[in-house]
């Protein structure tokens, strides 16, 4: 009998001992589970407040631009009212002669075909203002799980600038694309990659730290060679048709930031990527917008 007790007390233990195993393993997933949730909340968080300023910022450049619009307008009736006061004057040949009415006449052509080619370039501004903002939101989420400090995405001058800090792309001094930073460039790559409308300018940057290799003679070497280096990744690994693409050196001359301090060249030292139109739709534009 007492042998029997003691076998049952001994299999409770057991099982209190596997109980708890399984509750402490249960634990564990609950909180890999929970850190898990908290850190695609935060990412939520973070994309969600960068959509919102994008999309602040774009707002009052619409707002701007509506500005403009209305000052067209305005312009618009005005030349509207000048030509119901020009063609009354021609009813009447009594007052303008032959000659004064031909030239009125073409007066207004000039006018009319001015009000067409204005109108022309304010769609093709919209146009290119919304095909930029959605070419930066592509971008920004594809790009999400990158360090913002190492990779930027912006609107300059009417074009969409890619900058990515050169400690992502490069080891120091030198020109090779580091492997790890193949993964930024394919992701670049896939947005360009739908957007064929678009060139693709490849810009190397450095800050004034003198550099002399047996391969690099200066700073201007050093830029040129790793915008080469970003384009034929771009190319060879992923796709980039050859023709849209161009790779440029601007050395340490053109400077986001102060040279004199660390922080300031570390932000200098960087490759930019600046998605274009392609220069003959530009030019396709100017001529259709006058009319020949």
């Amino acid at each position: 009998m007492k042998k029997m007790i003691v076998g049952l007390v001994a299999l409770s233990l057991l099982s209190s001992c596997a109980s708890k195993k399984k509750l402490a393993a249960l634990q564990t997933q609950v909180t890999d589970m929970q850190a898990a949730r908290d850190k695609a909340v935060a990412d939520c968080d973070r994309l969600t407040a960068t959509m919102r300023s994008d999309l602040a910022k774009k707002d009052a450049e619409l707002q701007a631009s509506s500005k403009k619009l209305t000052e067209a307008q305005e312009q618009l009736d005005y030349f509207k009212k000048t030509n119901t006061n020009l063609l009354d004057r021609l009813s009447d040949l009594s007052v303008v002669s032959k000659a004064g009415a031909e030239s009125i006449k073409k007066s207004l052509e000039t006018i009319n075909e001015q009000t067409r080619y204005s109108n022309n370039l304010n769609q093709s501004m919209r146009q290119k203002d919304s095909l930029n903002l959605a070419l930066v939101m592509n971008l920004k989420r594809s790009l999400a799980d990158v360090n913002d400090q190492d990779v930027q995405v912006e609107v300059k001058k009417g074009v969409v600038y890619v900058s990515i800090a050169d400690k992502l792309l490069f080891p120091s001094g030198r020109y090779e694309v580091n492997r790890a930073a193949e993964t930024v460039l394919g992701k670049v790559a896939q947005v360009v990659n739908d957007h064929k409308d678009l060139d693709i300018l490849v810009q190397g940057h450095t800050d004034v730290v003198p550099i002399s290799t047996d391969f690099l003679k200066d700073n201007w070497d050093l830029s040129v060679m790793r915008a080469t280096s970003v384009v034929r990744v771009l190319q060879g690994r992923f796709g980039v048709a050859p023709e849209r693409l161009t790779a440029g050196g601007r050395g340490e001359h053109e400077p986001k930031d102060d040279n004199a301090t660390s922080g300031g060249r570390r932000i200098n030292r960087r490759t930019e990527i600046i998605l274009t139109p392609k220069l003959d739709q530009f030019f396709n534009l100017m001529s259709s917008g006058q009319g020949r």
